[in-house]
């Protein structure tokens, strides 16, 4: 008998353990956490030292962070761990984090996944991007500055997005001498302040990310501090999927799989609950209602399922579901509205235009919605409830929400999944708010459509014609209210049915209560895009003149009209030309600071970028200018 060679028994266990040793580590759990606080209070450094103390640094990654601590870092000759970080070359140049930076480590009893957010006041935006998908949080307080705003900012942020979890590191006690005083003050006035927004308990460490006290075992320089050091910690804190899984059965529907005629299934990530086949399931919003057929996964067909998964369902009956519908337990469905109350954490420079219409996303779906204005913005250091008219960058506030159809929903207490959105501007693509449901308003809940039996089809028919608005948009004195007029009276021959909606007009009546602000504009815009709209159900033509100078309104009251109905004409004038006409003088006044909000002058003109027609004024007459609209609307 052959004896086997020692270099294969090797081998073979080298092999086995690898293998023993991927088993164990795919069935560690995992804790997501990000750390935030204040500028330089420390954020990099304690992800950096918690990488190195892990052992989750090769050599050659080592070797070329010591030669960057050399060249570019803030700690003299010692490794400057926030280097291992801050990856951009400005967060190096300003010794900053700017984005959000996630790092993947693990030890022996968990996997981590950790979000370095930006401290900067300019980034919060980024600092919550970092934080929806947090169990913790890891609050840094700089021990020479104590509680500062941003502490506070982020800390309310951590709240309000659902973290469960808070640890309160204060950082940089080296620097203070480890002294046990300052570092109770500023636990003590944490707690005070915790006490204010609910955050009803935290873990408070006293660390030193630079030296490493307190971060993988107990320091010898805080003999007084009893508690556990940050790594173990991290360690040991619960993780609560098994909390989501006890909810009701909830998957937003992300996508249809129909790879070929006999197969037909909907692709999701559970949200909440569990789910098996045969259970009687809801699609929201249609309400229909079938059971589950199969779950199908890459790895073969499941007996279960559970939250976090993502999974195919089959149903057994062919009803109507597609991307943006959510499958609910059929006893325990989700409630269906289309207006909200909500918490706003406005992330955009350009400051919220009440009424002016944005992409939602929410869960798997996008619909369009405007925001009412706030009413009140909270005071992060006082939780005072401040008047505002407006949310401006990183401010927060409570505001009334209106979606252009009903969605399935759950308060973000309930899901972070169907409660938690974003805001989205229309025109720049930018997302410019997160935000977070709180319960649907009563009247979206007992108001109904009323269904008639003639539709906006009879209307036009009786008529001979077809329902159409005719958008006049240009500059105050290029022309628009001439035109307008002339096309009514052409059409008016023709046996036409039309009505003309003029600027000046509706302020005299339907908009007497507004003004000029942008916010006041946008209104206007949206009052009258729902008066052209009744107009239209009733089979109008509708011609419009005004100005309405921003892109997004006149996009919102296109999306307000059937398919082809609406038609934007920019009356092209050049604002020296529009400006030498000045019939009314407000040109004049408006030059001379008597006239404010003028557009033009002190208030922007957002030039259609594709107008379904362009009116140049300076190469036609005002009845060359009709009859061209008349024949782009009768062929």
């Amino acid at each position: 008998m052959t004896t086997p060679d020692p270099i294969y028994k090797t081998d073979a266990l080298i092999a086995e353990n690898i293998d023993q040793y991927l088993e164990t580590h795919q069935h560690k759990t995992m804790l997501r956490f990000i750390t935030c606080g204040s500028v330089d209070d420390g954020k990099s450094t304690l992800i950096g030292r918690l990488l190195y103390d892990s052992k989750m640094i090769f050599e050659d990654q080592l070797a070329t962070l010591e030669a960057d601590s050399k060249r570019s870092g803030t700690q003299g000759e010692e490794i400057d761990f926030a280097l291992l970080v801050d990856g951009l070359a400005a967060e190096r140049e300003q010794g900053i984090t700017i984005d959000v930076a996630y790092r993947f480590f693990a030890t022996e009893k968990r996997k981590f996944i950790v979000a370095d957010t930006p401290g900067h006041e300019q980034y919060t935006r980024n600092m919550v991007t970092g934080a929806s998908t947090a169990d913790l949080a890891v609050i840094l307080i700089d021990a020479r500055k104590g509680i500062l705003t941003q502490t506070r900012r982020h800390s309310y942020l951590v709240k309000l997005l659902g973290i469960r979890h808070v640890v309160l590191a204060v950082n940089k006690m080296d620097l203070v001498d480890y002294d046990q005083d300052k570092f109770n003050q500023i636990v003590s006035d944490y707690r005070e302040f915790a006490d204010t927004i609910g955050i009803e308990d935290f873990t408070a460490i006293p660390i030193s990310g630079f030296k490493g006290d307190n971060i993988t075992g107990a320091s010898e320089n805080t003999p007084w501090y009893k508690g556990t050091s940050l790594l173990p910690h991290l360690e040991t804190v619960s993780v609560e999927d098994s909390l989501e899984q006890a909810e009701p059965f909830r998957m937003p529907v992300q996508w249809v799989n129909r790879p070929n005629l006999d197969f037909r299934g909907f692709s999701g990530l559970i949200a909440s609950g569990t789910v098996r086949p045969g259970d009687e399931v809801r699609v929201l919003p249609s309400g229909k209602t079938s059971t589950i057929d199969k779950i199908v996964t890459f790895d073969g067909d499941r007996d279960m399922a559970v939250a976090g998964e993502s999974v195919t369902l089959t149903l057994a009956d062919e009803i109507d579901c597609s991307r943006g519908q959510v499958i609910v337990a059929s006893k325990s469905p989700l409630e269906v509205a289309d207006q909200f109350e909500s918490t706003l954490v406005w992330m955009d420079e350009q400051e919220l235009v009440p009424g002016r219409a944005y992409w939602m996303k929410i869960g798997s779906q996008t619909v369009s919605a405007t925001v009412q204005e706030p009413k009140y913005e909270v005071n992060v250091n006082t939780q005072e409830h401040l008047a505002s008219k407006t949310l401006d960058l990183n401010a927060i506030g409570i505001a009334n929400i209106t979606t252009d159809r009903e969605i399935p929903f759950a308060s973000y207490e309930e899901s972070h999944d169907l409660g938690g959105f974003i805001l989205i501007d229309k025109i720049s693509n930018q997302t410019v708010a997160a935000g977070m449901l709180h319960f649907s308003l009563r009247r979206a809940q007992n108001v109904h459509w009323q269904a008639t039996d003639l539709g906006r089809d009879h209307h036009a028919s009786m008529k001979h014609q077809k329902a159409a608005v005719l958008w006049l948009t240009g500059l105050s004195g290029s022309g628009k209210s001439t035109i307008a007029n002339i096309v009514e009276k052409k059409l008016a021959r023709m046996n036409r049915h039309t009505f003309l909606l003029d600027g000046d007009n509706v302020r005299h009546g339907l908009n007497k209560d507004l003004g000029f602000t942008e916010a006041d504009r946008v209104e206007n815009i949206r009052r009258v895009g729902e008066v052209a709209k009744l107009m239209t159900d009733a089979g109008l033509i509708v011609i419009t003149a005004f100005i309405s100078p921003y892109r997004s309104e006149r996009e919102m009251v296109r999306s307000m009209m059937q398919p082809g109905e609406f038609v934007e004409v920019f009356v092209d004038t050049p604002l020296e030309v529009a400006e030498s006409r000045d019939v009314k003088g407000l040109y004049a006044k408006a030059r001379a600071g008597e006239l404010k909000n003028f557009t033009g002058i002190d208030s922007p003109y957002e030039h259609p970028e594709s107008p379904d027609m362009r009116i140049d004024t300076t190469a036609m007459t005002p009845e060359e200018a009709a009859d061209a609209i008349i024949a782009r609307l009768i062929p």
